[in-house]
Formats: C-alpha cells, structure tokens, sequence
C-alpha cells in the first residue's frame, strides 16, 4: 500500500461517499452511479482511482462488476494515522 495513494484518494468526496456505500454491502456500478448526480464515465473513474489505491476490489458476476470495499488497506491507514 502507497499511503500517499491512499491518503490523496480518500480526499475526494466523492471517493468518501463511494467508500461510505461500499461500507455495508457490495454493489455494482449502476448501484453506485444512482447514488450520484454526476455521469456513469465519472463515476467509472473513481472507481478506477479506488482500484488503483486498493481501497476496493471487484469481481464479475454476470455481466456486472461488482465492488466491495477492502479493508485491510484501510486497517493499515488509520493504524498509521492512529500511531502518530
């Protein structure tokens, strides 16, 4: 884990929202986008930054992907941040 990558993903709002959703359940892209007044392509390129920060993971099911969050990657921030 880069936690710069990591820290600087989680600073977007949108990000933290999606994080947020994530949270409770695993959904897939249109889930996600229904949540938002922004465009699927937008939406498509947080996920592709929370992806690349490993922030969240996905799987295909069908013809959907699904996202769900990673958590390990978190426990290791907040244990960084909580170390300070």
């Amino acid at each position: 884990m880069a936690l710069q990558t990591v820290l600087k993903t989680c600073a977007d709002p949108i990000n933290r929202q999606i994080l947020d959703l994530l949270r409770t359940s695993s959904l897939n892209a249109g889930e996600i986008s229904s949540h938002f007044s922004v465009s699927n392509g937008a939406i498509s390129q947080h996920l592709n930054a929370l992806k690349a920060a490993d922030l969240v993971r996905s799987r295909r099911e069908g013809r959907f992907i699904i996202y769900e969050l990673n958590t390990s990657v978190l426990e290791e921030a907040v244990m960084w941040m909580y170390s300070l």
